[in-house]
């Protein structure tokens, strides 16, 4: 009479799925560094964000109603050399004050963005407290939308571009894919199609309304500047005067 295979113990299944586990966690966290450390000098081609707005109608003040076919996206990268100096200095006075000096994440804005929204009154816009490394991370890396899942992949990619890359590459991702309007991503973009010039040739006025801007670009447009986008551009002069001007970038743009 041949013999009969003992049936398998729960503990060998839970023995091979943790080994699957694991073996499919460490080809996920290669490929993700790979993939960081390939834009550390490679642009990339494209964002999930960017293939989004292509595929919708337009959006925005203005756009209701009209149909642009096919749709565009303007895209193209610089490096911090390829732009004014008033341009990172912009965009670390409206977004990231801290950005030189934090690790990715700047717990003070999160804690004071979170009390914020707290006692926010009904109708309000939710106050975002992410640096421009999370920004980056967002932008680049992940899909649109809003979840927990993406929260912690978000946090996730802040820690390895942190790691893999230096401030001044997080600045020129940062400067070339943010969306600064319907389809128009990156400074450069931005400034060709607002401003008639290259970002190269942006003065601290053109430069602090296209930060201003960052919070809404979908909603406040450069191009035409309403009571509240030149009060954004006024607060972002501000900050560029108190940081004491392009000095204060000076690390990532001569580096």
């Amino acid at each position: 009479m041949a013999a009969t295979t003992p049936p398998r113990s729960v503990a060998h299944w839970l023995k091979r799925a943790g080994s699957l586990t694991l073996q499919i966690g460490a080809v996920l966290f290669l490929t993700s560094v790979a993939w960081v450390l390939i834009y550390r000098w490679v642009p990339p081609p494209a964002t999930w964000l960017m293939l989004e707005r292509r595929a919708r109608p337009p959006v925005g003040r203005g756009y209701y109603g009209i149909q642009e076919s096919p749709r565009r996206v303007r895209y193209q990268f610089r490096r911090i050399s390829e732009v004014a100096p008033a341009v990172p200095l912009a965009l670390v006075a409206a977004e990231d004050q801290r950005f030189l000096v934090h690790h990715g994440f700047d717990v003070d804005a999160m804690w004071r963005a979170a009390q914020r929204n707290w006692h926010r009154a009904e109708g309000k816009p939710v106050v975002g407290g992410s640096t421009i490394s999370q920004q980056v991370a967002k932008n680049v890396f992940l899909w649109p939308g809003r979840s927990y899942v993406r929260k912690a992949a978000e946090a996730y990619f802040t820690v390895l571009i942190e790691v893999l890359w230096s401030k001044r590459r997080i600045m020129e991702m940062y400067l070339s894919v943010a969306e600064m309007g319907d389809c128009t991503f990156g400074v450069e973009a931005a400034s060709q199609r607002y401003f008639h010039k290259p970002a190269s040739a942006l003065n601290y006025q053109e430069a602090a309304l296209l930060a201003g801007v960052l919070p809404n670009p979908l909603r406040f447009r450069a191009s035409q500047p309403g009571p509240v986008a030149r009060a954004k551009q006024r607060h972002v002069l501000r900050n560029m005067r108190r940081l004491g001007g392009a000095a204060y970038v000076a690390e990532i743009i001569d580096n």
